[in-house]
């Protein structure tokens, strides 16, 4: 594996809407979720006061996809998604340990739930480098989606200790795609080289003196900013793309920051070596009205995510590129607040919840783990945030527990002391 497209859905999508099919439960509308179930589980502030915990299901069908051997139930919000079923491995057994957005997405990113370590796309960026100079190893996109969004903090794309030049760089949908990207009137292109070459002069001499790496990392991503001048602008136009290919995607496609035209950027920055892309999706949180919102950002991301699959696959780049699409954690069986046999809303849910990954390396068309009957505990196959860490790193080539920075005094690693590469996932 060369690379990795990360699509995070961004306030947690509802598995039991989604991927995890429980026909069984709309015989139990409205019914208490029975405390054996429940077995005193930590809840969050927004329902803990509530009298009762009404079983809520899911209103939308569900179909088996053909070519899929265990026979993968994908809901009809995801139609173009469960066509592409042969080339995905549905994992329905994840769970975290983080019940609040922040840290649950501060986990998934970096391994632990405190702020200040470095991300996994940091550390990919660390630990393999860059296969093309004109470019960050390490891009960002965000999509502002339909819904309650909650705050996108940008050291979720950090480098925390590790070098700076390993950060994220977020590529904007409006106005240039990088702050700065052009040339200020008067000043021509030879008038930025000769500037960086003192600068970076300057730079040198202080680094020799200092031995700051902060320095070094300042005078690579000088030098990056200057060769992102001629990459970037190419990067963004579509132009040179076929109708098929924009057709694919969906009619979205030509719209800067929506997931569809994101989708199609990330399959370009895949083509010309950009190790991680990370895709972010805003306002999968419905506490309320959940089969409306839902509705709206599957939509969304439903034809893109598929057509980003199907293009990779026919360009030959899927069996070297890792994808990986899921949320935070997942959602409740009971609904949150009011319910009535159209409309509900559910509340945040770490014990089991749903991902998907496809690419090279990955059991394509299979489905790992099983939740109860209420999709509230893991019946089947447990996999947890450092166990999905340890694996992605493995199918990448890398010994997840040799992949280490020292810093201040102890070594760090994106497992921590945790994780086993979980041989379910692999082909």
């Amino acid at each position: 594996m060369k690379r990795v497209i990360y699509m995070h859905m961004e306030g947690a999508p509802s598995q039991l809407d989604l991927f995890d099919y429980k026909p069984n439960l709309r015989e139990r509308f409205d019914e208490d979720l029975p405390d054996s179930i429940r077995q005193g589980q930590r809840l969050t502030g927004m329902t803990s006061g509530q009298s009762r915990f009404p079983v809520a299901p899911s209103v939308f069908e569900f179909s088996r996809h053909a070519n899929h051997q265990d026979g993968a139930w994908v809901s009809e919000l995801m139609p173009h998604t469960g066509r592409m079923s042969k080339h995905i491995c549905y994992v329905r057994s994840m769970h975290t340990e983080a019940i609040n957005h922040e840290p649950a997405i501060t986990f998934f990113q970096t391994g632990n739930q405190q702020p200040g370590r470095a991300c996994f796309g940091s550390w990919l960026s660390y630990g393999l480098g860059s296969s093309n100079q004109d470019l960050p190893a390490f891009v960002v996109l965000i999509t502002q989606g339909f819904g309650n969004m909650q705050a996108l903090s940008s050291r979720f794309w950090g480098s925390g200790f590790l070098p700076a030049e390993h950060q994220g760089c977020r590529l904007r949908s409006t106005g240039d795609p990088v702050l700065y990207l052009k040339d200020a009137p008067g000043v021509t292109r030879a008038d930025r080289r000769r500037m960086l070459d003192l600068v970076g002069e300057l730079n040198e001499r202080e680094l020799a003196r200092s031995l700051d790496p902060e320095i070094q990392a300042r005078i690579a991503q000088a030098e990056m900013a200057y060769r992102m001048q001629m990459s970037v602008p190419d990067l963004v136009d579509f132009s040179d793309e076929d109708a098929k290919t924009l057709e694919l995607y969906g009619p979205e496609v030509g719209k800067p920051g929506t997931f569809a035209a994101n989708c199609l950027l990330a399959r370009r920055l895949a083509e010309r070596g950009v190790r991680f892309i990370q895709l972010y999706m805003r306002g999968w949180d419905a506490h309320n009205n959940l089969p409306t919102e839902i509705k709206a950002q599957s939509e969304a991301v439903d034809q893109p995510q598929a057509a980003l699959l199907e293009d990779l696959r026919r360009r030959g780049l899927l069996d070297d590129t890792l994808v990986i699409w899921g949320g935070e954690f997942g959602r409740t069986v009971y609904s949150q607040g009011a319910l009535t046999e159209t409309n509900y809303g559910r509340d945040h849910h770490p014990r089991a919840f749903s991902i998907w990954l496809a690419g090279g390396g990955v059991a394509a068309g299979t489905v790992v783990g099983k939740t109860d009957d209420y999709s509230y505990n893991i019946a089947e196959t447990p996999i947890d945030v450092h166990d999905l860490h340890a694996t992605l790193l493995h199918l990448l080539g890398i010994d997840h527990e040799r992949l280490a920075f020292r810093y201040e005094g102890r070594d760090f690693r994106l497992t921590d002391v945790f994780g086993n590469v979980r041989g379910e996932l692999l082909a």
